[in-house]
C-alpha cells in the first residue's frame, strides 16, 4: 500500500462525487504505465475508452459499458501457473484497468504497481523496495492531476 498516495487521498477527499474526474485521470495515468502488460483485448480496448471519454470522444453510456465488460474480464482472466509471473502481472493489469474505468484509482494505482512488480518476478513481491519508484511516481503524478500537493513526498 502507498501511504503517501493514500495521505494525499484523504487530503483531496478523494472518494467525494465531485473527485470523479480526479479519480478517473488519475487511474487511467497508471494503467497506461503497465498497458503493455495486457493480454486481453478488451481490458486494452476498455483502457482506450477511458481514454477517449477523458479526451472527450466518447459518452459516459460508452464508459459504463465498458465498467460493466471489465468487470467480467477482470474476474476471468485465467492467471498463470509460471513460474516467472507474468501472467500475474497481467491479471494485475487488467484488475488495474477494471478499477480504473469504475473511478477506483486508488485500487488502480495498487494494482498497476503490483503489476509492475509482478514483471520483475514474482520475488519481488516480498520487497517493499521493488515498489519504491511506483509509489514515488503515482505520488508525483496525483500531485500533478490535483494541482498540487500541501506536503511534498517524503517530508
Amino acid at each position: 500500500m502507498n501511504a503517501e498516495l493514500q495521505r494525499l487521498a484523504v487530503e483531496v477527499d478523494l472518494q467525494s462525487e465531485r473527485q470523479m474526474p480526479l479519480r478517473l485521470r488519475f487511474g487511467f495515468a497508471c494503467v497506461q504505465r503497465v498497458r503493455h502488460l495486457l493480454e486481453a483485448p478488451e481490458a486494452i480496448d476498455a483502457l482506450d475508452t477511458l481514454g477517449a471519454f477523458l479526451e472527450g470522444r466518447c459518452d459516459a453510456q460508452a464508459l459504463a459499458r465498458v465498467q460493466e465488460r471489465m468487470a467480467t474480464v477482470a474476474r476471468s482472466h485465467p492467471g498463470s501457473a509460471s513460474i516467472d509471473a507474468s501472467a500475474h502481472a497481467a491479471v494485475s493489469a487488467t484488475y488495474a484497468v477494471f478499477h480504473a474505468v469504475t473511478g477506483h484509482a486508488l485500487q488502480a494505482a495498487e494494482y498497476a504497481a503490483y503489476a509492475t512488480v509482478y514483471a520483475y518476478g514474482a520475488y519481488a513481491l516480498s520487497d517493499p523496495d521493488a515498489f519504491a519508484e511506483e509509489f514515488a511516481w503515482q505520488v508525483s503524478e496525483f500531485c500533478s492531476l490535483s494541482k498540487g500537493c500541501a506536503v511534498p513526498f517524503g517530508a
